[in-house]
């Protein structure tokens, strides 16, 4: 875990290991309470994930499924709550089944409480899923 836990340098740590693939590690970054939302989710797909545990199963498969290779887009913006930042981030690598490209922008709004995740909610066009739904769909 790193030094500060500031909000901003918590996220950066967090989107390091995931390019390292470091899932568990990942999700060490998270309040054993925390609470991970995809409110934009389809049918069928997990909207809501409630503790550490439920967190862990979810992202356990993920380098399998998603390799990524970068973040060439991460813009970070404070709010009034210091423990609360909106990120803008774009991420990029491949589909491990099927080898297509990937290519996904998200917007997350993020709370940190005691240098660990509180509150996760992570809006992404569900409509790309198309593109990729054998690939990360199935079995989650």
């Amino acid at each position: 875990m790193p030094t500060a836990t500031a909000p901003a340098d918590l996220y950066l740590h967090g989107l390091r290991l995931l390019l390292e693939k470091d899932m568990s590690a990942w999700v060490d970054l998270w309040d054993d309470d925390g609470v991970f939302e995809f409110p934009f989710a389809p049918d069928g797909r997990p909207k809501r994930l409630e503790g550490k545990a439920a967190v862990a199963d979810y992202m356990r498969d993920y380098p399998d499924h998603i390799d990524l290779h970068d973040f060439p887009s991460v813009r970070i913006h404070r709010t009034t709550d210091a423990q609360t930042i909106v990120v803008e981030m774009r991420a990029v690598g491949r589909l491990v089944k099927s080898d297509a490209p990937y290519d996904m922008t998200y917007i997350a709004v993020v709370t940190v409480r005691d240098g660990l995740i509180t509150h996760y909610r992570d809006y992404w066009n569900p409509l790309a899923l198309q593109d990729f739904a054998g690939d990360f769909t199935e079995g989650k």
